[in-house]
């Protein structure tokens, strides 16, 4: 809620970034092939297609973090291992079978998505943590619904869910306060925390665009 988010303080990172990308993420829920699996009318095919989409960006959001395991600013984050590129990865291979990479397409956005991710990477990386705040505290939040969602609506089992599968790591109620702790230490660390506020913005802009390249690749 918009009132819980201020009362944790005006110079919380994790806050304004929902703030900054509130009305963003209602459009994002309204659009494309998301909207449509929170409506529980997306197909197992349009799914799958959006996670070997996905793929990318954890990829590179994992690949940008471990890079900067050692600087102070991005350590708090690395010290978590939230990788989910090999859920995904176990996902794809449960859904479209071994030779997933071969069989499905790498659209567009996709691709200019991860390259942002790639861009952001540079320097000191601190622009990486929007990109982890939209991606991970998003798995840990909204990420549930729509887990039990696709259980339901697609009769997914355990072994196509391993994306939103955190026991392995710990609590998922436990992990999504320790993680959003990481976050605000680390976006306290950046040197401007602006311009993270404004990359949680473009995350978003880019998280619609998928859904919408998924969805009309779909029709």
């Amino acid at each position: 809620m918009v009132v819980e988010a201020a009362e944790r303080g005006a110079d919380s990172v994790v806050t304004a970034l929902y703030v900054r990308t509130r009305q963003l993420h209602l459009e994002a829920e309204k659009s494309g092939i998301l909207a449509k699996i929170l409506h529980g009318t997306a197909g197992r095919d349009g799914y799958t297609l959006l996670l070997r989409n996905l793929h990318p960006t954890y990829q590179a959001i994992e690949a940008g973090i471990e890079r900067h395991r050692d600087n102070p600013i991005l350590s708090p984050l690395a010290a978590y291992s939230l990788a989910r590129t090999p859920a995904i990865e176990s996902d794809l291979k449960a859904l479209a079978g071994a030779d997933w990479r071969e069989r499905l397409p790498v659209l567009p956005s996709a691709a200019a998505y991860a390259e942002r991710i790639v861009q952001v990477s540079q320097g000191d990386g601190s622009l990486l943590i929007a990109h982890a705040y939209t991606r991970y505290l998003g798995d840990l939040n909204g990420g549930q619904i729509v887990r039990r969602l696709l259980e339901k609506t697609m009769q997914l089992g355990a072994d196509e869910l391993a994306h939103y599968d955190f026991s392995a790591i710990g609590d998922p109620a436990t992990l999504k306060t320790d993680y959003r702790n990481a976050l605000e230490r680390a976006g306290a660390a950046a040197p401007d925390p602006a311009a993270i506020i404004e990359e949680g913005a473009v995350a978003f802009t880019y998280n619609i665009a998928l859904s919408m390249d998924v969805q009309r690749h779909q029709a």
